[in-house]
């Protein structure tokens, strides 16, 4: 339902839990939060629509110009000053090699490339982690919060970094980064372990993903644990896309990247898109999915899964089964089984359906299982298409795009990629798509140049000596927070078990 202001015939925006059981609150409140005290996620009780006259009107912006428009129809109990204030910090050419913050590639007549590693972390993590510590120190400042917030992160990779670094000295806060030791690359481990800050703290779990990522849910929903936090003057948080404030600027680029289109002239306003998206933990897809609800002229979201690939199987079938193998894969920020929000997905596709998704969630929990109704799998299936790629595949993909277009992928863009001539082979549709690139080929190095001159030329090479390698012979520059890492002082060298987290987080 829409609530408005009636003095100014302004809708207000509040935020109802998927589990059903909390008070809709305001978007500061659910920023500050992270998590529904129900161990539901926040989402909006509504979706503000676009106009193509609206979608239109964004051409001429930049991209910081294009963020507040978005963002002001969520953020409705912050200001405009405010809004602008966050994102003129946050999407600065200081921070983001390339003037146009996400820019637009075109490889081939149909496929356009939407760049979202030009942040000071080399992933696409960076555009809602930029700007996340100034919705969160401003979320505090209009709940009038006194508590120090601790941020609880869980990354398979990217994540990480790119919050330890969005958070880096931001007054009132201390951010808290468990990875799994042996699950990131030797490049991603590196800029955690050596993150400067004073509130910054990275921590190496004996586990994988998704162990570190429930064991950070239920931290947030128990209760004696929160209580002694309380008392030591200490309130939980989230920079994982579980966090409404994590996820809605990620809806930003897929209107920019379609008003770039829209400028470059490779389509008409109104002429619909398809969208690949690279993605475990689904929360990256799900913010095209809402921009498709707001308007967006979207055809297809397709889902691209590498060899962990429980969301193909999912949309494909309406099972979510988490009892298979785990792998350890080239594309380690997708080596997810446990994809937080789908929850957002399901709730919205059931009509808000509390209970069933509470029923799912459950059964996920305790059997590691859930079906969803054949009604709902088909409207699923409707909206989005899902494939995976091996690994061969992905470095087949890696290879065969770099001779035939000059371009290099990284190992997350390679599956999207592969999916996508999947699709095209399967579909036949010849709609014009947008990949989204969520990481620097430079972040993997080692599988980039294997993919493209063979394992024999690595031997005895370091991640490093390959990134020096891979520079010179691409003739590409290697971004700036990548540079001389190896050379860094390791400021991190805490390790712990899945169930030591919860006591390590009291000696903090």
């Amino acid at each position: 339902m829409k609530r408005k202001n009636t003095s100014l015939g302004v809708i207000i925006m509040f935020y109802e839990s998927t589990r059903g059981h909390i008070q809709a609150l305001s978007s500061a409140d659910v920023i500050k939060e992270g998590i529904s005290k129900d161990g539901g996620l926040f989402v909006p009780e509504n979706y503000p629509t676009f106009s193509l006259l609206e979608i239109s009107n964004l051409v001429p912006m930049a991209y910081p110009e294009r963020a507040i428009i978005i963002l002001k129809r969520f953020l409705t109990d912050f200001t405009l000053e405010e809004i602008q204030g966050c994102t003129e910090k946050a999407y600065t050419n200081s921070k983001f090699s390339h003037p146009q913050i996400a820019p637009v590639k075109k490889i081939d007549d149909k496929i356009y490339i939407l760049e979202l590693w030009h942040g000071p972390t080399a992933a696409f993590k960076d555009m809602a982690l930029q700007i996340l510590p100034h919705l969160l120190t401003k979320s505090i400042h209009k709940t009038k919060e006194q508590k120090e917030i601790l941020i609880l992160v869980a990354t398979s990779g990217d994540t990480g970094k790119a919050a330890l670094e969005g958070f880096k000295n931001v007054p009132g806060t201390k951010v808290l980064v468990f990875y799994p030791n042996n699950g990131v690359s030797e490049v991603q481990k590196l800029q955690m372990i050596t993150q400067e800050g004073r509130n910054t703290i990275s921590v190496g779990l004996n586990g994988n993903f998704d162990q570190a990522q429930t064991a950070v849910k239920s931290i947030f929903s128990n209760k004696d644990l929160n209580l002694k936090l309380d008392q030591k003057g200490v309130i939980l948080s989230s920079a994982n896309s579980i966090n409404w404030g994590r996820l809605v600027p990620q809806i930003v680029y897929y209107f920019s990247s379609y008003a770039d289109l829209l400028s470059l002239g490779e389509i008409k306003i109104g002429e619909k898109i398809n969208f690949v998206v690279p993605t475990g933990n689904f929360g990256n897809i799900l913010a095209g999915y809402y921009a498709t609800k707001m308007g967006l002229p979207v055809n297809r979201l397709i889902c691209a899964s590498n060899q962990n690939n429980i969301l193909t199987d999912f949309i494909h079938t309406g099972e979510y089964n988490q009892n298979r193998p785990f792998y350890k894969s080239i594309s380690p920020s997708m080596d997810i089984l446990i994809s937080s929000n789908l929850e957002r997905l399901l709730f919205d596709i059931t009509f808000k359906d509390s209970l069933k998704v509470t029923k799912w969630m459950k059964s996920l929990m305790t059997e590691k299982f859930f079906k969803i109704d054949e009604e709902i799998k088909n409207e699923i299936s409707a909206i989005f298409w899902s494939g995976y790629s091996t690994e061969e595949e992905t470095l087949r993909t890696i290879s065969r795009t770099y001779q035939n277009t000059s371009y290099l992928l990284d190992t997350h863009t390679s599956v999207a990629m592969n999916v996508y001539e999947k699709y095209e082979k399967e579909t036949k549709d010849q709609t014009k798509t947008i990949i989204a690139s969520t990481a620097s080929p430079f972040k993997f190095p080692h599988s980039v140049s294997q993919a493209l001159w063979g394992l024999s030329p690595l031997k005895d090479k370091s991640e490093f000596h390959l990134l020096e390698d891979l520079s010179l012979k691409m003739n590409l520059r290697i971004p700036d927070c990548l540079k001389d890492l190896n050379e860094k002082k390791i400021l991190h060298n805490k390790s712990c078990n899945v169930e030591d987290m919860k006591e390590l987080i009291l000696t903090l």
